[in-house]
């Protein structure tokens, strides 16, 4: 037979207290605090007449998170048109149930950022067929249909990545350069490859560079960067003299690899002027990067959303063609209008003008440990 232990009323007292603490716990809510979970971060709110962003994930680049949420969420906030913002986390049936519950809720207007053109497009055709606008934020949907597009010259991207590794490589005698492409997913690739190429292959067919091995990272997977480039040195004996990585995270793997090996600094790009890539260029570790104000094109693409989500037209920059993204003719049939922003190439000699005089990085953000001392010889303070 069982015994009932009987509590005395002060333990008893205690326990219901524990007890009513830990219900309320598990089910209070804010609707200013982010959630996240293993498929999506949100911050909660709602669209309902207002704008859904539809960020793509954390892997590709730690700017969805770190830069455009925050500079997103601020715009909208400061302009009093309700909002939501999400991430799908890599995982395009998410971000398309995302977009589908925004949609239900109201939402005039979508803020989306691809995982890959058919999944993109879907999104916008829903959309439209709801009677919501689409905005294509950094990357154009190929033959989706956005209403509009806000990004920077992406080709101008390339272009200074190429000249950058041009410039790093100089003095060297027909130097092996790798090729770390981004996604082939991602129309941004396409256009970045476009532009260095157009920088590179001259001199590959003159002789001046000699074409090492060149692929692309599968939806810009730092962890698989690493592996294809080990197997690129292998490949090569070690003998890469030169990597045109297509952004800082790739960059990384490339250094990282390296390093394992005991191997020579060798010059790498980059991209997103990351604190991790402003640190490894004050090191020497890679020659460059290229800065793409990213509160500068969330605050343009807020204010289109702005615009839409109010009824108004807003005014653009460029025309660019739904299936290649290059420019045409204002008015040409299955063109969206743009606004495209200007990057710009950062190396040593000028963080402290670029970077850090904008705000984008803090000096807290880079000198920290070892790389204090690289900050007090750049006169970065």
């Amino acid at each position: 037979m069982s015994r009932i232990t009987r509590l005395r009323p002060a333990a008893f007292l205690a326990a219901v207290l524990a007890l009513s603490l830990l219900v309320a716990a598990g089910c209070g809510s804010s609707s200013s605090k982010t959630s996240s979970s293993s498929s999506a971060a949100s911050t909660t709110g709602s669209a309902k007449g207002g704008i859904a962003v539809l960020l793509p994930d954390s892997k590709s680049s730690v700017r969805w998170e770190t830069q455009d949420r925050p500079s997103l969420d601020k715009a909208f906030t400061a302009a009093g048109i309700p909002h939501t913002i999400v991430n799908a986390q890599g995982d395009a049936a998410a971000q398309r149930t995302q977009a589908d519950q925004a949609l239900t809720n109201g939402a005039k207007v979508i803020l989306l950022v691809d995982l890959d053109a058919g999944s993109g497009a879907s999104i916008i055709k829903a959309a439209h067929a709801k009677g919501a606008k689409v905005i294509d934020y950094d990357r154009l949907t190929l033959g989706g249909g956005a209403d509009y597009y806000t990004s920077f010259d992406n080709q101008r991207v390339g272009k200074l990545q190429g000249q950058g590794l041009v410039k790093c490589l100089s003095g060297r005698t027909k130097p092996v350069v790798a090729t770390l492409n981004g996604s082939p997913t991602d129309n941004n690739a396409t256009l970045f490859a476009d532009g260095y190429n157009s920088i590179l292959k001259p001199l590959y067919a003159n002789g001046t560079f000699t074409k090492g091995p060149n692929q692309s990272v599968p939806e810009w997977d730092n962890q698989k960067a690493l592996t294809i480039y080990e197997q690129m040195l292998q490949s090569t004996s070690n003998k890469i003299n030169g990597v045109l990585a297509a952004n800082d995270g790739l960059a990384n793997s490339v250094i990282s690899a390296q390093q394992a090996r005991k191997l020579p600094k060798i010059p790498v790009t980059g991209q997103d002027a990351t604190a991790q890539g402003i640190q490894h260029i004050l090191a020497g570790d890679q020659c460059m990067t290229v800065y793409k104000n990213v509160n500068k094109e969330a605050a343009a693409a807020a204010n289109v959303a702005i615009a839409l989500a109010k009824g108004q037209t807003p005014a653009s920059t460029a025309t660019l063609d739904n299936n290649s993204g290059k420019p045409v003719a204002s008015g040409t049939t299955g063109a969206t209008p743009a606004t495209l922003l200007t990057p710009e190439a950062v190396t040593k000699a000028n963080i402290a003008n670029t970077v850090i005089k904008d705000g984008f990085l803090k000096p807290s953000d880079i000198c920290t440990g070892t790389y204090a001392q690289y900050c007090k010889a750049a006169g970065i303070q």
